[in-house]
């Protein structure tokens, strides 16, 4: 007696997902961990309203005739800077750093995920925040200060997204040097340094002697600042807006260069 044996096939199913999916599961963790860092939260919220006030007390003794800028105007477009630098850059520089360590990086890349999507995802939250603290201060400007609504909107949304993006790919560059979430606070300084004091965040160049202010204007962030400032309080006579967004867009494609050669995937043990 044969007995006939019959073979069911079983069907593979494949489970494909999409890079936006992909960044939006990535963004999600990253800001789920980004809540619970409540010292990194509280630093990116309340260091820049902090900087704001100073620096406006400050700028009282300074003379900003000639440069078209009221106090509070210069005051509040440098706090958007340091929203970006804070929330963009330095928080990033640690997300990255503490992802290494923990294996997270390592983990992701032997997914479908792709590098790009990798360090994407994880700047989402810190992006998002910085824009939304970026129009707060806006708002407020506007309602409270006297400071004119923006005149040239596509021009600040323009600078503004360059920013993110270039502050990304630098926080990137700074996490190949960076060993620990501790030492990031030191290796995230020199930037921060050199941008409030020459990138025209709260003082424009226009005050500094002309040899200064031409040597400033080829600083990472002094052509963002340029389109920010002139897309939200509109475009001074002689600015040169081109120049101002190729600066951007030259350290933007170093920095990648820089990240795409040498960044470290593997933990610094």
């Amino acid at each position: 007696m044969t007995t006939a044996t019959t073979t069911t096939p079983t069907a593979t199913v494949r489970t494909t997902t999409t890079a936006r999916g992909r960044l939006m599961a990535l963004g999600r963790a990253e800001l789920t961990l980004l809540a619970r860092n409540r010292t990194a939260v509280i630093v990116a919220l309340l260091v820049p309203s902090a900087m704001i006030m100073a620096m406006k007390s400050t700028l009282e003794q300074v003379d900003l005739g000639g440069t078209g800028l009221t106090v509070a105007a210069a005051a509040l477009t440098g706090g958007i800077g340091t929203v970006l630098i804070q929330a963009v850059y330095m928080n990033l520089v640690a997300a990255y750093v503490a992802r290494r360590e923990d294996l997270v990086l390592k983990r992701l890349r032997t997914g479908e995920v792709s590098d790009g999507e990798i360090l994407t995802g994880t700047a989402l939250p810190s992006a998002a925040l910085a824009l939304t603290q970026s129009v707060l201060i806006i708002v407020t400007g506007a309602a409270f200060f006297g400071v004119t609504a923006p005149q040239r909107p596509e021009l600040l949304l323009a600078g503004l997204l360059l920013a993110v993006v270039l502050l990304t790919v630098l926080a990137a560059v700074t996490s190949i040097v960076t060993r620990t979430v501790q030492t990031a606070q030191l290796t995230t300084l020199p930037l921060f340094l050199v941008s409030m004091m020459g990138s025209g965040l709260f003082v424009p160049l226009e005050i500094f002697p002309d040899p200064l202010a031409s040597a400033c204007e080829f600083l990472p962030l002094t052509g963002v600042m340029t389109l920010v400032r002139s897309g939200w309080l509109g475009v001074p006579e002689g600015a040169d807006l081109l120049g101002a967004a190729l600066t951007g867009l030259v350290w933007t494609a170093l920095a990648v260069f820089a990240v795409q050669r040498w960044f470290r995937w593997d933990p610094r043990r």
